[in-house]
């Protein structure tokens, strides 16, 4: 019914509007007492053959929601509820910022996927922070044996000079650090002007060092994961590969949006008019898997590696996990796949001998 009926009416309307209207709809609808459960109910599977543990944490199921999609921490329980695994909320950046200008989301449908160049709008750390303060009482509360995990994706703010970003990851850090269960450090968006700057090999590893050191600091430190970008050369991914051990990070993930705009089905005028961003969705399959499988056969599996890109079905994330992933992650999928995607992912997994019997270390 969703890609029969909902779906088309969707996208009727333009795409970050609808984004909003269906995010607030979600919000509204499980204030109503009794849809949460219902939907745990349906969307839920609760199996557990599913949970995962990878980098010290236990995973209910290896099928997360990306980044992007709960930029303010607004909808985790939510998410949860229709089966998520684990949440990244964010990228989150110490003040708020409106990103840049509108239109700035679009959709490929021939290709199904998305093209973005947000640039970081947020409402700033503290509101997202005051947010998991309260979900985190309730899961403590709830005492589950394997929660719904929150990931903190940090990044930071558009004026701020690239030789001033460690000031702002730190604040991000610090402000998170009681209310998500790992960290992600994104210098891979392609829409926050000099970002992508910060991948290169010096800078990233002064900046995951510094922040490694504040995380020592604590007597139970978070895992800290970079998020890298498909774009990178081999010899890039090499360096990546020695920045981890050099930092000792627990894992990367694998991978943010890409500049590319080969192999499209839409046509290139059309491309072309809707400008600058980066792809999401399926085109982006073949690149994050090959990027994993890379990373995972020259570190000789030394980390773990969250992968992302391109998964619409079970046939899609078992290509990650194969090449080497330990979790996946889903953003533009699930617009177009409807709130069942994490179930149906789920699902199948469980059909897949030798990947989801025993969890991972």
């Amino acid at each position: 019914m969703y890609k029969r009926i909902l779906l088309p009416l969707l996208f009727r309307f333009d795409a970050e509007t609808i984004h909003h209207v269906v995010t607030s709809l979600l919000k509204f609808a499980f204030s109503i007492p009794g849809v949460s459960w219902l939907s745990r109910k349906l969307y839920v599977v609760d199996a557990p053959r599913l949970a995962r543990t990878v980098f010290g944490l236990t995973f209910p199921n290896p099928v997360g929601m990306a980044a992007g999609f709960d930029k303010n921490a607004e909808l985790v329980s939510e998410l949860g509820d229709l089966g998520f695994g684990f949440v990244e909320i964010g990228t989150v950046t110490p003040r708020p910022q409106p990103g840049n200008p509108r239109p700035r989301l679009f959709r490929l449908k021939a290709d199904r996927g998305l093209i973005n160049r947000m640039g970081f709008n947020n409402k700033g750390v503290g509101p997202a922070s005051g947010r998991l303060h309260q979900f985190m009482q309730k899961r403590n509360r709830q005492n589950a044996q394997t929660p719904v995990l929150i990931g903190g994706n940090i990044g930071k703010n558009k004026d701020t000079a690239n030789e001033n970003a460690l000031s702002d990851y730190l604040i991000c850090f610090r402000e998170l650090f009681d209310v998500v269960d790992y960290f992600v450090v994104n210098v891979s968006s392609p829409n926050t002007p000099g970002l992508r700057d910060l991948q290169e090999k010096e800078p990233l590893t002064r900046l995951l060092s510094a922040l490694q050191q504040e995380n020592q600091q604590h007597a139970a430190p978070k895992p800290i994961l970079l998020k890298i970008a498909p774009d990178l050369t081999d010899g890039q991914l090499d360096d990546i590969i020695a920045i981890v051990a050099e930092t000792r990070i627990a894992g990367v993930i694998a991978t943010n949006t890409t500049i590319s705009r080969a192999d499209l089905t839409t046509d290139a005028a059309v491309v072309e008019q809707m400008g600058a961003g980066g792809v999401s969705g399926y085109p982006l399959r073949k690149r994050s898997t090959e990027v994993i499988r890379y990373l995972h056969d020259r570190s000789g599996g030394a980390f773990p590696i969250i992968g992302v890109g391109g998964i619409f079905s079970a046939e899609d994330a078992l290509e990650k996990l194969q090449a080497g992933a330990s979790l996946v992650q889903v953003y533009t999928s699930f617009i177009y796949e409807g709130p069942a995607l994490a179930k149906r992912i789920n699902q199948e997994l469980l059909k897949a001998p030798g990947l989801t019997v025993q969890p991972l270390a």
